[in-house]
């Protein structure tokens, strides 16, 4: 009977906190590092002490690429250069393999020879460094050249190389006719045939190709509108070298075969030991891409814990601050403190509710995955199961209504969350009319906060954050804005400039709110500042008890 393979966090979740955005940005250079990274699995509860092992060995890279920066070089160019061929080690026990397939499996050992050497060389530890293949190599490479190159040559069989011998002989002896005969011919005839013994001939000199056709020695073998070409026709001596020579080079075939023969049982006695290899240089393909990426991101070793809490200090959504860095722009780290229970992000659009509830899950599966994770600092307790309910393009284009999305992916999450979830929910009920869609949030909290789930929530519903056992966290926005310098400067921008401005000076990160009575005007003050009516701001400000 087989057992269900453990999931952490479907397809969505993963591209959409960004662990797949990562990983794709990882620098990995081996076919076997790629091939490994498609497989890898999560940590899970109880499995806390293997994941602190696997981010030591990420810190432990750090340092060794920090003092080692020209053999980390050297080390990447030999990944570069890598090919995937555990096809041909595996049916090496079965199958002859051709001349090409040992040469290119002679590269990796020269490959795997030179990853052992600089792994050695900088103390690497034994869990990546490659095996000794000294043995293989040397049947491979029998004068110890260790050069990029191959040929069956002449040392593996003794048979083999006298038939070479006696082949070069036979072609001597046949070239040796060839040219007596073209002797003959160029005193008889007056002559003069190519070392390729043939001659050509215009069609306009009828009268030498009439004399040629009449010369038993000579046969026509090509012609075309302009010419004709006659090749040298061996004799009886000649011809029997040929078929001397034809039985020779079959031999020297067979010979061959039974040498590749012999090679691909030799490889075959080593293909554990070539496996494990391949093995050991993807985990140390991945583990230097992981150190490599942590240290070109600022990203922290995440402290990993046993109670289900998940916090951070300065956060960073790494695709997001890409875009921005890009433009010039300057990332607002966020932190943030849960646990389980119920935490609502509130306040305006454009104040990165959204883009927080991504970090929040990208700090968590990172973690959860062995990655370290980009904030000044990160306490995660592993989860069970993962998941974000977030607009779906996807479900709107096969027909259903983001609504209906929602509700499709919300069954989703309360039917496979278990103890110890995260679950991470951007305005769930917003697709529908606001007196159903704060109903239904406000039933979602109250069914959540039961739960042993760390669920964070962002929403525009204000009052679902008044429940006591509810935890607010509410976006800075424009709070601590000096308005009158934001209004100068907004003024005379076109549409696209106003925007920018107002996001630059976007507060994006969270404060904790435990007493709700002032409700924050961002969205109004948002919209006054781009150019809505001061009447409209003004009346809708009476509506807001």
């Amino acid at each position: 009977m087989s057992t269900a393979v453990k999931r952490l966090a479907n397809v969505k979740t993963r591209r959409e906190t960004g662990l797949d955005y990562v990983i794709s940005a990882m620098n990995l250079l081996t076919p076997f590092g790629a091939k490994q990274i498609k497989e890898q699995k999560p940590f899970f509860p109880g499995q806390e002490g293997a994941l602190e092992a696997e981010l030591d060995r990420v810190g432990q890279m750090v340092e060794t690429a920090e003092q080692n920066h020209k053999e980390i070089g050297i080390l990447q160019e030999t990944f570069m250069m890598t090919k995937d061929n555990t096809f041909s080690i595996e049916r090496s026990g079965s199958s002859v393999l051709s001349v090409v397939e040992i040469f290119e499996l002679k590269n990796l050992l020269l490959l795997m020879d030179k990853i052992r050497s600089l792994s050695t060389r900088i103390s690497l530890p034994e869990e990546f460094v490659p095996e000794d293949i000294t043995e293989l190599l040397d049947v491979l490479d029998p004068g110890g050249d260790r050069l990029n190159t191959f040929y069956i040559y002449d040392s593996f069989s003794e048979k083999l190389a006298q038939l070479r011998r006696e082949k070069k002989n036979m072609e001597r002896e046949i070239r040796k006719g060839q040219k007596a005969l073209r002797s003959e011919i160029r005193e008889k005839h007056g002559l003069s045939l190519t070392p390729k013994f043939d001659i050509t001939i215009s069609k306009s000199d009828s009268a030498t190709i009439k004399m040629i056709e009449e010369i038993s020695e000579l046969a026509k073998s090509d012609e075309d509108y302009m010419s004709v070409t006659f090749t040298l026709v061996p004799d009886a001596e000649v011809q029997a070298h040929m078929k001397e020579l034809d039985e020779i080079t079959a031999d020297i075939e067979e010979e061959e075969l039974n040498v590749r023969g012999r090679l691909s049982k030799e490889i075959h006695k080593h293909s554990k030991r070539l496996l494990d290899n391949c093995e050991k240089i993807g985990r140390l393909d991945i583990i230097l891409a992981k150190a490599l990426y942590a240290k070109a991101h600022n990203c922290t070793k995440p402290e990993i814990v046993k109670e289900h809490v998940l916090e951070f200090e300065d956060g960073r959504h790494l695709q997001v601050e890409e875009i921005i860095k890009k433009k010039g722009g300057e990332y607002c780290p966020v932190s943030i403190s849960l646990k389980d229970g119920v935490t609502c992000i509130t306040g305006a659009n454009m104040g990165g509710k959204t883009i927080s509830l991504k970090l929040t899950g990208m700090v968590a599966i990172l973690a959860q995955y062995g990655y370290f994770v980009p904030c000044k600092s990160a306490r995660v307790g592993l989860s069970n199961f993962m998941q974000i309910l977030i607009g779906d393009s996807q479900s709107i284009e096969r027909g259903l209504s983001s609504f209906g999305s929602e509700m499709e992916e919300l069954k989703e999450i309360i039917d496979n969350s278990k103890d110890r979830s995260l679950l991470l929910i951007d305005e769930i009920a917003s697709g529908t009319n606001p007196v159903e869609g704060l109903a239904l949030t406000k039933s979602i909290v109250d069914y959540l906060k039961g739960k042993t789930y760390i669920s964070l929530i962002t929403t525009h519903f204000e009052t679902v954050t008044a429940d006591k056992d509810v935890v607010n966290m509410q976006v800075t926005g424009l709070a601590n804005v000096d308005f009158e310098k934001l209004n100068r400067e907004i003024r005379y921008a076109n549409r696209r400039e106003r925007i920018n401005i107002i996001q630059k000076y976007m507060d994006y990160r969270l404060t904790r709110v435990d007493d709700a009575a002032e409700i924050p005007k961002d969205a109004l003050n948002i919209a006054k500042m781009l150019g809505i009516s001061s009447s409209i701001i003004d009346k809708a400000k009476e509506y807001i008890v």
